[in-house]
């Protein structure tokens, strides 16, 4: 049996191949407030503000590669039962070779239906204002906004019970419910931390090794501590 290494990545990993994130820049993302795009709110004020800002992200995913952080994730695979639980809403980990990926936060290349949430489609291309269910009703990016409800969260806790090692890379651990998920890791199990900038976890009873790196430089270090 391998052994379960859980992982919870955040925007840090995906900054590293070229993906904007607004944890940086005063809680702008690509110039617009995070409450015009990122909210309920936003999409009933504007609806075509928030369509033509997530096909702009969708457009760039077309544009990024996975990196050497994603890449080491997967080949972890090899000796480990990973799981990845990613803030992240690019498909960088799936197409790094990822085969156990959990989006918190949604997915770019999806969309649903604005009326019933469980309506989910592939979707590459920009979404329009007219693109409908098929009950005639708009499709929405499949995006967890602020203030919506985490429907992948009861999941993600269950995996993180199980863990044998968990792992935090490329997050500020300021947005949650998933910055909490690291106090639901088995007692004693290992914790390591990635991050040039980590945050302070505190209450924290396991052994928690913070590694000052960011992704590219971090993960490798961590497969070959956890290798030997």
């Amino acid at each position: 049996m391998k052994k379960k290494l859980v992982v919870l990545s955040g925007a840090g990993i995906s900054a590293e191949s070229g993906i904007k994130t607004f944890r940086d820049s005063d809680g702008l993302w690509e110039g617009h407030n995070v409450m015009d795009v990122a909210t309920p709110e936003g999409w009933r004020n504007n609806q075509e503000l928030v369509l033509d800002f997530y096909n702009q992200r969708r457009r760039q995913l077309h544009e990024v590669q996975p990196n050497l952080g994603h890449k080491i994730l997967a080949e972890l695979e090899n000796d480990f039962d990973v799981h990845i639980i990613t803030q992240n809403v690019d498909n960088l980990h799936e197409q790094a070779g990822s085969s156990k990926v959990l989006h918190l936060h949604g997915e770019l290349f999806k969309v649903r239906s604005i009326k019933d949430k469980n309506y989910i489609l592939d979707w590459k291309t920009d979404l329009k204002t007219g693109d409908l269910d098929a009950n005639g009703f708009q499709l929405r990016p499949h995006i967890v906004w602020f203030g919506e409800d985490v429907p992948a969260l009861e999941e993600a806790l269950a995996i993180t019970q199980q863990a044998d090692y968990f792992v935090i890379v490329g997050t500020s651990m300021q947005v949650y419910p998933a910055a909490g998920l690291v106090e639901f890791t088995p007692p004693n199990i290992p914790i390591y931390y990635i991050d040039p900038h980590p945050a302070t976890i505190r209450n924290l009873s396991n052994p928690l090794e913070i590694i000052p790196m960011n992704a590219t430089e971090g993960v490798p270090f961590l497969k070959e501590k956890l290798m030997k």
